[in-house]
């Protein structure tokens, strides 16, 4: 076996490199050849295709709630409602879920490369798992729908009609158990490198929202808004449950037998407490919303559904830029499972700073043109030119921290890989103290940026309202995402942090000065349409010449491939003229 280990500045429980096997455990496995590049750009293709059609329906999606319902005390009262699903969505489908389960898969397919003849580890872990899993997510729905009043007191006690949020909740309930079985199907389809239909899934949420929305909103009013939640999240955890039989079905690669027939020293041992430090880190995360909710539950009707608005039109460019690491975070983690610490380093660096260039520029299009975008999407119906400036406003806050928001998007994958919720049967136990208390780190930034949050917003919201509560998210989610990146050096994968934040200062200056020279442009035009496509063809090339002027490459590398492009090709010289030539040009 070789000798070599990777360099761990704490001790952090990094899986040895595995190359050949022990006497006596059966054939090594093949070196694990990394994806070709061609593969990652049609897996992003496809997640971005997908993703984009998912963003646009939920867009559509809220400009029919603006248009139907407006900003006014009975969106107030579904957007408490909707509490339920911003918290399960996270939690059980992209963070908590994906962070341990997509390791946990990455780990069983390399069991299974190095021994095929074992019994099928994917299979095991299966077993192991997914029953237990069915049983909580069944008594966490039925606990929220029970115990809606309670929680609607707790989230806005403020709410002058507080009947009808409770209805909507106990309707919302229901997805804790589909949102959870779409996690659970989508992180081993990636891990198997099967992006379409996880990347679809919120196609099909969104489309079983605008159903039933457009079916009943006259009947049922905001209620059937949260019908359609409900319908949408069964319809996700539907599309996934074909694909993921038919992976489960093919067993060990090339068509191999399950090997049943004996027991495998590589078997995978379950460590269930791993999902309490992410449960924690993922539930801290959400708390800034329950703050907003809260504190703005005290001011004038309609302020929470500026937030809302604001945020998910905010979270459009942070979207784009975590779909970066979707794609490659099964890569990392198969790398962290084999023990492959120097190649899962650089997939980071690389994804923190194309997340950051594409954020950033998506950052500065929102501060430039927030008003006209704002008036193009919702400025019909009930929602009126009040409401735009006020969530214009909140755009425009709330996007000083994106960059950070996406930053622990790409670094929480990585750090929560090396605390996997199963582990080899032929490792040694997390015994060290240090290790385990590490685990907790990702869980105690988030409680510090809370803490930023709550105190900004209290001190702020009295003189600002809304735009308080924005400042205090941005400034909370920043101090997070700082700490954040410090605790992934003392996990144990060596970031280059002079060469990382290098690159970010670089982008953050090119949007600093697409953003000044973008918002000039959106303001030479009244039409919103007119305003939009100028300032962001503005900010777009702003972005793109500074970005180059910079050093910074994340920016470099696309403009001059794209030049060299649309560089005219030169017809080839003659033979004749060849035969000009002195020799040797």
């Amino acid at each position: 076996m070789t000798t070599d280990q990777p360099p761990a500045p704490l001790a952090t429980g990094l899986p040895a490199p595995r190359g050949n096997a022990a006497p006596g455990e059966g054939p090594a496995a093949a070196p694990q050849q990394p994806p070709r590049r061609g593969f990652l750009a049609k897996a992003f293709g496809i997640t971005a295709v997908l993703s984009a059609a998912g963003s646009g329906l939920g867009l559509l999606r809220d400009l029919l709630l603006a248009r139907y319902f407006g900003a006014n005390q009975g969106t107030d009262a579904f957007l408490v409602a909707w509490t339920v699903p911003e918290t399960a969505a996270p939690l059980l489908i992209e963070d908590a879920m994906s962070f341990l389960m997509v390791p946990a898969f990455a780990l069983a397919l390399v069991l299974r490369e190095e021994d095929p003849d074992a019994p099928d580890p994917v299979r095991q872990l299966v077993r192991a798992t997914l029953p237990w899993l069915l049983i909580a997510l069944s008594g966490l729905a039925l606990a929220a729908a029970l115990g809606a009043p309670g929680l609607v007191a707790l989230l806005a006690p403020g709410l002058t009609d507080p009947g009808l949020a409770v209805t909507c909740t106990r309707i919302t309930a229901i997805t804790v158990l589909p949102f959870g079985m779409a996690g659970y199907l989508a992180a081993a389809l990636r891990a198997h490198h099967r992006f379409t239909a996880p990347a679809g899934i919120y196609v099909a949420y969104n489309l079983g929202i605008l159903a039933v929305l457009l079916g009943l909103h006259s009947f049922l009013g905001v209620r059937s808004a949260a019908l359609g939640v409900a319908a949408g999240s069964l319809l996700m955890a539907g599309l996934l449950v074909g694909p993921f039989l038919r992976r489960l079905r093919q067993g060990t690669p090339g068509g191999q037998g399950t090997g049943r027939g004996r027991r495998s020293r590589r078997a995978l041992v379950l460590m269930p407490l791993a999902l309490l430090p992410v449960a924690a880190f993922t539930l801290t995360r959400q708390s800034q919303v329950f703050v907003e909710r809260y504190l703005g539950s005290a001011l004038p009707p309609g302020t929470i559904s500026h937030l809302n608005y604001a945020a998910k039109v905010s979270q459009l460019a942070m979207t784009a830029g975590i779909l970066i690491c979707t794609v490659t975070f099964p890569l990392v983690a198969r790398a962290l499972a084999a023990g492959d610490l120097t190649a899962a380093r650089d997939r980071v660096e690389k994804d923190l700073g194309q997340a950051a260039a594409v954020v950033l520029f998506g950052t500065a299009f929102l501060m430039a043109c927030a008003p006209s975008v704002v008036s193009l999407l919702f400025e019909r119906g009930a929602f009126g030119p009040h409401d735009t400036a006020a969530t214009a406003d909140v755009i425009r806050v709330y996007s000083v921290g994106l960059p950070a928001q996406a930053l622990i998007g790409v670094m929480i994958r990585p750090y929560f890989s090396l605390c996997p919720v199963v582990r080899r049967a032929d490792d040694p136990g997390p015994e060290d103290g240090r290790r385990r208390l590490l685990d907790w780190y990702p869980a105690a930034a988030m409680v510090l940026g809370l803490g930023v949050t709550v105190t900004t917003g209290l001190l702020a919201t009295p003189g600002f309202g809304a735009l308080g509560l924005a400042a205090g998210n941005a400034a909370g989610i920043t101090a997070a995402a700082a700490l954040l990146l410090h605790g992934l050096v003392l996990r144990g994968i060596p970031l280059r942090l002079r060469l990382v934040l290098g690159g970010h200062g670089r982008l953050v200056a090119a949007a600093g000065g697409a953003t000044v020279l973008g918002t000039a442009a959106a303001g030479l035009a009244a039409d919103p349409l007119f305003s939009t496509l100028l300032g962001g063809l503005v900010v777009a090339l702003a972005f793109a010449a500074l970005g180059t002027g910079f050093g910074a490459r994340e920016v470099r590398g696309p403009v001059l491939a794209v030049t060299r492009a649309l560089r005219p090709v030169r017809n080839p010289p003659t033979v004749a003229e060849e035969g000009k030539r002195p020799h040797g040009q």
